[in-house]
């Protein structure tokens, strides 16, 4: 079918797919989308210029006679995204003019102002920071836009409202980021001073619980459960070494570059929490893992993220959900049902907890795990049964 004007942009869009990584086939199937979205762009009289999201949908549902396509009433959904995805190359070409930003609410300046002061001189992650920024935003229309008017009572009524239909959990996390705020507002003279004492205590006991973690073995059967023989499966079996024997965060794995890996020295920087920067030792074992996966089967692009998606577009993982998604399928993979939870925390937990029963010091575990406070490594200290009972005293009164 006769592509008209669009000949060469097609030709084009098909060389971009070629340099992102993309099949002989897949770019078949997009070019086939493009050239027949092009004629029916001629066969319509529509042009190009006046391309958007209505003359897009206006093809999806068009009863299609084109010449060279079967006869159909609607074009698949997967069919369509090729198309769009044709659409947004001609509008960064400027072939097509690019969509409206979609209109948000504007965010007030003092919220703005109070996440600049979280990034600045608090030095929080962006995830922290955008999160404060949206439950102080939903307080604002209890809270109200003055802050002159703020007053004990006021503070304490909008936090039971919330408590009315939240978890404590996360209302807890609501109290925290209300208290910054009002703090930031009377070291600015805004409101008056003292209000962050007036935010209601929330009854969500921190570290409570015992910490949710697999035996030793069961990591062990994760682990090997990884097929080495395909890309995938040699992608995984890093990712889960790193979690069951460093104990990282998700977010220390997605945001791990290859510059962070000293292989001279055997040691492994991180950025984590508050931007602390730090420096592990790197096991033997999750060497030899990234060494292969990175040699063997890591795309060739220009990208600094050690890992990254196995099929074209092979772009670095966006969330840390996506490494959750990992220990998923690894769970599933081995065959272990009974697991507490199914995240990445859960190999943390494991390992801190490995750590302890092999004898490790609780400075050395929070070194590793890199905790700010001893009594957040001493919550692992409640599985270590044997220790436990070692020093506990009996029950006054037992014969």
């Amino acid at each position: 079918m006769d592509a008209g004007n669009l000949a060469e942009s097609i030709a084009a869009f098909d060389g971009q797919l070629a340099k992102l990584g993309h099949t002989r086939l897949t770019r078949l199937k997009y070019s086939e989308g493009a050239r027949h979205f092009a004629a029916w762009l001629r066969l319509s009289g529509v042009a190009v210029a006046s391309v958007d999201d209505c003359v897009v949908t206006r093809f999806a549902t068009h009863d299609c006679c084109c010449s060279g396509y079967r006869r159909q009433s609607r074009l698949s959904r997967r069919y369509v995204n090729k198309v769009r995805r044709f659409v947004r190359f001609l509008i960064e070409q400027e072939l097509v003019a690019a969509p409206p930003a979609p209109t948000v609410n504007s965010v007030p300046e003092s919220v703005v102002a109070f996440q600049e002061f979280l990034r600045s001189h608090r030095g929080l992650a962006e995830r922290t920071i955008d999160r404060n920024g949206r439950l102080v935003l939903r307080l604002l229309p209890v809270l109200g836009g003055d802050p002159e008017a703020y007053d004990a009572a006021r503070v304490r009524h909008v936090i039971l409202e919330q408590a009315r239909s939240c978890s404590p959990g996360y209302v807890k996390t609501m109290t925290t980021a209300l208290r910054a705020y009002l703090r930031f507002l009377a070291a600015r003279g805004a409101c008056q001073p003292g209000l962050d004492r007036a935010v209601p205590a929330v009854a969500e006991w921190r570290l409570s619980t015992l910490p949710r973690y697999l035996p030793a073995e069961r990591v062990e059967q994760l682990i090997s459960a990884c097929d080495t023989s395909t890309p995938i499966g040699l992608r995984d079996h890093a990712i889960l070494l790193l979690l069951a024997r460093l104990g990282l965060r998700a977010g220390d794995v997605t945001a791990l570059r290859l510059d962070d890996l000293a292989w001279h020295e055997g040691t492994l920087r991180l950025c984590g929490k508050g931007r602390r920067e730090v420096r592990l030792p790197l096991p033997q074992d999750v060497g030899d893992a990234l060494l292969a996966y990175i040699e063997r089967v890591r795309p060739r692009v220009p990208e600094e993220r050690v890992f990254l998606r196995v099929h074209a577009p092979y772009r670095p993982f966006s969330r840390s959900g996506c490494i959750a998604a990992v220990v998923r399928r690894g769970l599933e993979r081995a065959g272990i049902a009974d697991a507490p939870s199914q995240g990445a925390r859960l190999l943390r937990h494991s390992a801190a907890t490995a750590m302890l029963r092999g004898g490790a010091t609780l400075e050395t575990v929070g070194t590793v795990l890199r905790h700010r406070s001893v009594d957040t490594t001493a919550h692992y200290a409640k599985v270590d049964v044997a220790t436990l009972t070692a020093i506990t005293q009996p029950w006054p009164g037992e014969a």
